[in-house]
């Protein structure tokens, strides 16, 4: 089967298509005939070794990255969830013995995956997964009640997207950064108070809500600075690790998607929110295998609304 992986860590460059041998799934898995998946940040770091140099040096390349994908179950194990023909969205784990999502099939848990929301385009469902559990996973670790108040950073990405429009559908009050050109955005995607993003955001939070929010969703890694912008004893979710000391006893999470690799009921639930348009899927741009490259190097530039998407089928 075709893939897309790496040999050597690096650059985009370092990316290539690969023939690999088809997997099979065992008990409790199924293969997905792949038609999308899409393109992470955190790809980009598996890709350059960072996230992925120490955990596979003891496994021959090639190193497959890609973390969501959508396509059909073709072929399953014993006691699954899903039937062969089934659309379904699932979770992918470069660093498992499973592989990432960039491979003409992969295999995953039965409960990483789930059915496709109706009316979604493969390109589209693949978005949801990744992006969708973290996002899921932020707010269940910060548990706020309805009308506590959540700031986003990074909230026209496709991570604090997600987190912004789940937190409206649990009740939130929700405060967003944005620049002009994305302000219109965020503000569809339910942000109650829109402050400007960059240097200083923490301070522009606070001067929108003095007493300071009862927790922040770093989605821009922008890490201890934002803790200005929280309450005494409120909280804030780091998705790339945080590295520094908290103060005022703000509580820290450290929010790592695997957790909820294989927590069926949060992934079906984005299903169902994406088919009522509580979540919305946004496909940047696709590309073909061969141009993987082109997709890390787009990425990596910033300033990409939606996602990127490789395109296995049409």
């Amino acid at each position: 089967m075709k893939a897309v992986g790496v040999s050597r860590f690096g650059g985009p460059e370092a990316l290539e298509v690969v023939e690999l041998d088809e997997p099979h799934p065992g008990p409790g898995e199924i293969r997905v005939r792949v038609h999308a998946a899409a393109v992470n940040p955190t790809d980009t770091l598996f890709r350059a070794g960072v996230t992925s140099a120490e955990a596979l040096r003891d496994r021959p390349p090639p190193y497959i990255p890609g973390m969501d994908v959508a396509g059909v179950v073709d072929e399953v194990g014993e006691d699954v969830r899903q039937s062969v023909g089934d659309d379904v969205m699932a979770i992918t784990l470069p660093r498992s013995r499973l592989g990432g999502g960039y491979a003409e099939h992969v295999v995953v848990p039965t409960d990483s995956a789930t059915a496709m929301p109706i009316g979604a385009t493969y390109a589209e469902a693949c978005t949801l997964p990744m992006n969708g559990m973290t996002a899921q996973l932020t707010l269940d670790r910060l548990a706020l009640e309805p009308g506590r108040t959540l700031a986003v950073t990074g909230a026209a990405g496709a991570y604090g997207g997600y987190v912004v429009q789940l937190a409206k559908a649990r009740g939130l009050r929700v405060v967003a950064d944005a620049s002009p050109e994305d302000e219109p955005l965020v503000r569809r995607l339910g942000a109650d108070v829109i402050v400007a993003r960059g240097d200083g955001v923490a301070l522009r939070i606070r001067q929108a809500l003095p007493n300071g929010v009862d927790a922040v969703a770093d989605g821009a890694v922008i890490g201890a600075p934002l803790l200005a912008a929280v309450r005494d004893g409120g909280a804030l979710a780091a998705v790339r690790g945080f590295g520094a000391e908290t103060e005022r006893d703000i509580a820290v999470h450290e929010i790592w998607v695997s957790e909820y690799a294989r927590e069926w009921d949060k992934l079906d639930e984005l299903r169902r929110l994406a088919e009522t348009g509580a979540v919305t899927l946004r496909v940047a741009q696709t590309y073909p295998p061969e141009r993987a490259a082109d997709a890390h190097r787009r990425l990596e530039a910033g300033g990409v609304r939606g996602r990127l998407v490789i395109m296995f089928r049409p």
